[in-house]
C-alpha cells in the first residue's frame, strides 16, 4: 500500500499513479518556512487545500518562492491531529472536470501546522513566535461567515467574545479574538507591518474582519483595560491592512466515491472523518476545475507574487481598490453563483435530491434559477470591469453546476443559510429599490427556504435539516405551521421576513413579504404542492 507521508512518497510506485507529485525539496521548504515565514493561513479548510495551498505549490515548483505556508487551526484540534500530522502536512487534491479526466495532486506546500490554543501552550507560543517574525507578509483566513460574528441576532455580544475581552489577549478562545491577539503580538514586537486577508465568501470580507478585530481590541483598551491605546492606533495605521477579496471554487465535502478511487490506487488511510466538533474532513479534497481569486492589492510588508500562478481556468487577479473587489463580490455572491446555489439547496432538500448536478436536470428547478439570475439578478449587477458578469453566469449555469463529476449536495450548501441570505438575496432586493415589489423568482426562492425550515419534504415526510446557528430560533418562529393546512401560516413568518438582521432588509417594506407568505401557503397545501407551485409560477 502507498502511504501519504514524506517517507511514503519515496516509494517509486507513486509515479505509476499519474498524480502530480511535488517538484521541490519538501524538507528544505519546511525549514525555510519555519525560519523565514512569509505566509500564514488560519483555519485550513477544504478550500485551503483545493485552491489556496496549490497556488503556493505552483510558485514553489517554478522556483519563484522558497517558503511554504504555515497553517494555524484555531477551533478543531482533530483536523490537525488526525489529518495533517499523520500525513506530514501532505494532502491530496482531486480536480474533477466535466469530462471525467480527474487531475490529482499531492499538495505539499504546508510547511508547518499548529493547533493554536492556550490549552496547548507549546503550539500557542509557536504561533506567537511566527507573528513576531519580521519576514511575515500576509495572513489568509477561511473560517466561514459565522466565524466573523461578534454579536448575536439580538445585538448582544457573543458570550465567548465577552469572556475574551475580559480575559485579555493571553487567554483567548474565539477565532476573532485569537486573530486580535496575534495582531497584538505583531504590534508588541515593533509595530511591524502585515496584511490580514479574509478569503471567505462573505460581502466586504476585509471590512468584516477589520471590524471584528477592532471591536475586540477596543474591549481590551476601554473595557478590561488590559491593552494600551496605542494598539488601536496601530490597527488604524497603514502598517496593518485588511484587503478585500473574492474566492470562488466549488469544493464539496470529501466524497465516498473519491475515497474508493484513492483506495483503488492502493493508497492507505484515506478515511473520511467527522470530528467530535462536526467537521467533515479527510486526507483528500475534491473540487471543480474552475476558480477565481480577486484580491485588493494592499500589502504593507510585500506579498508572494500569486498572480504568477494565474491561468485561463484558475484566475488570480490583483486589483487596485476594494471597490472593484466589492463589485466582483456582489456579482458573484449576490447574483451569478451563490444565490443560485442556495435556491437549489433548499428546494433540492425538499424535493429529495442528493446532488446539484441532478437538480440541474430538473426542468422546473433549472428554469427557476435561470429566471432568478437572468431576469432579476443580472439587470442590477454593476459590471466590475475585471470579470464579465454575463460570461461568468453562463459558465456557472452551463459548465459548472451541470458538471456530473462534482459530488456536491444540496444538504451541504443548505448549511448556515441564515448567515448567507443577506448577501445572496438581500443585496439584490435592495438594488431593485421601489421595483422590488415586482420581483417573482427571488421571493419564490425565499419562500422555498421558509418551506425548507419545516423539515418536511414534498411528500409530507420528515427530512433532516442542515446545521445552522439560527435553526432553533427560526423553527420557534414557524412553530404551529402544519403541512396540509395553509391557513396555519397566519403571521408566523413575520419574524423571519420582517427581520432586517436576517435579510438586511424588511421584506414587507420592500413589498414582497406578503407574496412570500402566499407562496409558502401554496407549497404546504399537500403532497406534491411544491412542484405544483413551481409549475404555476414558472409556466
Amino acid at each position: 500500500m502507498l502511504t501519504l507521508t514524506k517517507t511514503g512518497l519515496q516509494n517509486t510506485q507513486w509515479k505509476n499513479t499519474g498524480f502530480h507529485l511535488p517538484q521541490f525539496d519538501i524538507e528544505q521548504m519546511n525549514k525555510r518556512t519555519r525560519e523565514t515565514p512569509k505566509w500564514i493561513h488560519i483555519a485550513p479548510s477544504n478550500l485551503y487545500i483545493a485552491e489556496i495551498a496549490p497556488i503556493q505549490q505552483v510558485l514553489l515548483e517554478a522556483g519563484i518562492v522558497s517558503e511554504g505556508i504555515v497553517g494555524i487551526e484555531t477551533w478543531d484540534a482533530e483536523v490537525v491531529d488526525r489529518i495533517y500530522i499523520p500525513h506530514d502536512n501532505l494532502r491530496l487534491r482531486i480536480v474533477m472536470p466535466p469530462d471525467g479526466n480527474n487531475e490529482i495532486m499531492v499538495v505539499a506546500s504546508t510547511g508547518d501546522m499548529i493547533f493554536a490554543d492556550i490549552s496547548r501552550p507549546e503550539e500557542w507560543e509557536r504561533a506567537l513566535k511566527y507573528f513576531a517574525n519580521p519576514t511575515l507578509q500576509m495572513v489568509t483566513i477561511t473560517c466561514t461567515e459565522k466565524g466573523y460574528k461578534t454579536h448575536d441576532q439580538k445585538g448582544s455580544v457573543i458570550g465567548t467574545i465577552s469572556e475574551d475581552i475580559q480575559n485579555g489577549p493571553s487567554k483567548v478562545k474565539h477565532i476573532m479574538s485569537k486573530i486580535a491577539s496575534f495582531t497584538y503580538q505583531r504590534y508588541k514586537n515593533g509595530n511591524m507591518p502585515l496584511a490580514f486577508v479574509s478569503m471567505d465568501n462573505i460581502s466586504e470580507n476585509g471590512k468584516r474582519l477589520f471590524d471584528a478585530v477592532v471591536f475586540i481590541a477596543k474591549g481590551w483598551v476601554y473595557e478590561s483595560k488590559l491593552v494600551e491605546k496605542e494598539f488601536l492606533d496601530y490597527l488604524y495605521s497603514d502598517k496593518v491592512s485588511f484587503p478585500w477579496t473574492i474566492i470562488d471554487r466549488i469544493t464539496p465535502s470529501p466524497a465516498e466515491e473519491n475515497q474508493k478511487l484513492l483506495r483503488n490506487y492502493g493508497i492507505a488511510d484515506m478515511d473520511i472523518l467527522r470530528t467530535s466538533k462536526g467537521t467533515f474532513t479527510a486526507p483528500f479534497v475534491n473540487t471543480e476545475h474552475i476558480s477565481y481569486l480577486v484580491i485588493e492589492d494592499k500589502f504593507p510588508n510585500g506579498r508572494p507574487p500569486l498572480e504568477k500562478a494565474d491561468s485561463p481556468q484558475n484566475r488570480i487577479l490583483f486589483v487596485e481598490s476594494s471597490e472593484i473587489v466589492n463589485k466582483c463580490e456582489k456579482m458573484k455572491v449576490g447574483t451569478c453563483l451563490n444565490p443560485i446555489h442556495t435556491t437549489l439547496a433548499t428546494f433540492g432538500c425538499i424535493l429529495g435530491y442528493n446532488s446539484i448536478f441532478s437538480e440541474m436536470k430538473d426542468s422546473l428547478l433549472k428554469e427557476l434559477v435561470y429566471k432568478q439570475a437572468y431576469e432579476e439578478g443580472l439587470p442590477v449587477v454593476v459590471h466590475p470591469g475585471v470579470i464579465n458578469p454575463e460570461e461568468f453566469l453562463k459558465q456557472v449555469l452551463e459548465e459548472r453546476l451541470v458538471n456530473p463529476n462534482i459530488p456536491d449536495t444540496p444538504q451541504r450548501i443548505a448549511t448556515d443559510t441564515s448567515q448567507k441570505v443577506p448577501e445572496r438575496y438581500g443585496g439584490t432586493i435592495k438594488a431593485h429599490r421601489e421595483n422590488a415589489k415586482n420581483l417573482t423568482y427571488i421571493p419564490l426562492a425565499i419562500a422555498g427556504w421558509c418551506r425548507y425550515l419545516l423539515g418536511i419534504d414534498d411528500e409530507g415526510k420528515p427530512f433532516e435539516l442542515s446545521s445552522d446557528p439560527m435553526l432553533g430560533i427560526l423553527r420557534s418562529y414557524i412553530a404551529g405551521i402544519e403541512f396540509g393546512k395553509p391557513e396555519t401560516v397566519g403571521n408566523k413568518l413575520r419574524n423571519i421576513l420582517g427581520n432586517t438582521g436576517i435579510f438586511g432588509v424588511d421584506l414587507f417594506s420592500a413589498g414582497i413579504g406578503e407574496k412570500i407568505e402566499q407562496y409558502v401557503k401554496m407549497m404546504i397545501a399537500g403532497k406534491g404542492s411544491v412542484k405544483t407551485t413551481l409549475k404555476k409560477i414558472l409556466q
